[in-house]
């Protein structure tokens, strides 16, 4: 079975860092696109930024410069750094993977969150 568990999230005053992980188990991170999106109040879930298989990176404009994503092939995770967050940060965050099967299309997992919230 596929599973990927979110950590790392808590509470960081405006302006700190945070590093939110994404441990996956059952599938390889490093074959895969791994996104991390959040979601706000009463709104869907966002794109905050994707790692693709071939490492390229994404990222929402308003995290660019702010916010970092790396990969442990050896830890099958992927990691997102999080620095000089702001209030707008606040928000549970979500690791989403999407595989595709030949023959079968795309098929896309999520974890089940990590909370992050900042304040003063």
């Amino acid at each position: 079975q596929i599973h990927l568990v979110e950590s790392g999230g808590g509470v960081a005053q405006p302006g700190g860092s945070l590093r939110l992980a994404c441990a996956a188990s059952g599938i390889r991170v490093s074959l895969n696109d791994v996104a991390w999106y959040r979601q706000g109040p009463g709104s869907e879930r966002i794109l905050v930024a994707r790692l693709n298989k071939d490492g390229s990176k994404e990222y929402v404009d308003s995290v660019k410069g702010r916010f970092i994503l790396s990969r442990d092939n050896a830890e099958n995770t992927v990691y997102l750094h999080m620095d000089d967050l702001n209030l707008a940060d606040t928000a549970p965050y979500y690791c989403n993977l999407v595989t595709v099967i030949p023959g079968l299309g795309e098929y896309d997992y999520w974890g089940q969150g990590t909370r992050v919230t900042v304040s003063s």
